[in-house]
C-alpha cells in the first residue's frame, strides 16, 4: 500500500473561511490568519446571508429585516476585514442563494484550496459554525477542511505550525492519497508524523483468517510512507485497539499532536443515504479533539499538494 516517492510540499494559496461572526468563527480567525502567512495566501472570508420564509410577516416588515441583517453582516465583516489586516484577503458577503451554493460558488472563483470553520459541541449534538450547513460542507467540499473545535487551546496551535501531525487511517483505498497532507504538512516544519491504525473490538478471525498482528499492522503503516519523505519527516507508527474516535483523541493528547489528519469515505451525492455525523468518528474527534482537525474526503478531489 506505499505511496509513489515524491518529496511535495503542501501548498494552501486560497483559503476560505465561513464565518457568522459567533464565538466559533472568532476562535477561527487567528488560524486562518496564520495559515495565511505561512503560504502566502489569500484569504476569502464569506459570510452568507439567505433570506428567511417567514409567512407572519409582512413583506414590508420581511424587507425591514432584510435591511437589519444586511447592516449587521457589513459591521461584522468590517471587524473580520480589520483582524485580517495582516494578510491579503478579500470580503465577500452572498445574499439570497442557498448555504452551500454560495459555498461552492466562492471555491470554483476564486480556486480555493482549504476551508477553515470554527466549531461548538452542545449537548452532544455536532453543531458547527452553520448548524446543519456545515455538515453539508464537511460532506461535500471538494476541499479538505480545517475545523477548530471548542476544546482547542488557541494559545498552543494558532502560529499553524503543525509540528507534530497525527494520521489516522483504516487503510482504505484512499488513504494513501489523503496521507500526502499529512506528510506535506509535517515536512514543512521537519516535525514528526504519528500513523495511527485503531482495531475496533478485540482481535478476532473473520472466516477463518487470523487477523494481522500488531507487528503487521505497525509495518504497513511505515510501508504507506513514500521513498524520500525521511529525514525530514520522522514516523512512528502506534496500534491502538478499542473505540476508533476515542482512541483518536487519547492517542493525539499524549502525543501532544498539533494537528489531526482524518480521510472521510466519499458516499453518493445525496447526504440522505450517507451516515448522519452524529455518530461518526470523524463527528466526535472534530468536536471532542484538543488540536485542529483536516478532513480531506475522496480521491476525485481538489488538491493543494504539488
Amino acid at each position: 500500500m506505499a505511496i509513489q516517492e515524491s518529496d511535495s510540499k503542501s501548498v494552501a494559496k486560497n483559503i476560505l473561511y465561513l464565518t457568522d461572526f459567533s464565538q466559533p468563527s472568532e476562535a477561527a480567525l487567528p488560524f486562518v490568519s496564520a495559515i495565511a502567512r505561512n503560504y502566502s495566501a489569500i484569504v476569502y472570508a464569506l459570510h452568507i446571508l439567505v433570506p428567511t420564509c417567514d409567512t407572519c410577516k409582512t413583506p414590508e416588515i420581511r424587507v425591514a429585516d432584510e435591511g437589519v441583517h444586511e447592516r449587521l453582516a457589513q459591521s461584522g465583516m468590517q471587524e473580520v476585514d480589520a483582524m485580517l489586516g495582516g494578510v491579503e484577503h478579500k470580503i465577500i458577503i452572498a445574499r439570497g442563494i442557498g448555504f452551500w451554493p454560495a459555498i461552492e460558488q466562492v471555491i470554483k472563483d476564486h480556486d480555493v484550496h482549504l476551508i477553515v470553520m470554527g466549531t461548538h459541541g452542545r449537548t452532544g449534538t455536532l453543531k458547527l459554525l452553520l448548524g446543519s450547513v456545515a455538515e453539508e460542507v464537511f460532506r461535500r467540499s471538494p476541499v479538505p477542511v480545517l475545523t477548530i473545535g471548542p476544546r482547542v487551546c488557541s494559545r498552543a496551535h494558532t502560529d499553524a505550525r503543525f509540528r507534530r501531525v497525527l494520521f489516522a487511517t483504516d487503510f482504505e483505498h484512499d488513504s494513501n492519497r489523503n496521507l500526502l497532507y499529512a506528510i506535506s504538512l509535517t515536512q514543512r516544519e521537519q516535525g514528526e508524523l504519528i500513523l495511527l491504525h485503531v482495531v475496533d473490538g478485540p482481535q478476532r478471525g473473520v472466516e477463518g483468517i487470523p487477523e494481522p498482528s500488531v507487528d503487521e499492522i505497525m509495518h504497513e503503516l511505515y510501508e504507506m510512507i513514500p521513498k524520500g519523505a525521511e529525514p525530514s519527516c520522522r514516523s512512528n507508527a502506534v496500534v491502538k485497539y478499542g473505540d476508533p474516535s476515542k482512541q483518536i483523541i487519547e492517542t493525539a493528547k499524549l502525543c501532544c499532536a498539533d494537528l489531526i489528519v482524518l480521510g472521510l469515505h466519499d458516499h453518493a451525492s445525496t447526504l440522505e443515504i450517507a451516515t448522519h455525523l452524529e455518530s461518526s468518528t470523524a463527528h466526535k474527534v472534530v468536536v471532542q479533539a484538543a488540536c485542529p482537525v483536516l478532513t480531506v474526503r475522496g480521491t476525485k478531489r481538489k488538491t493543494w499538494i504539488n
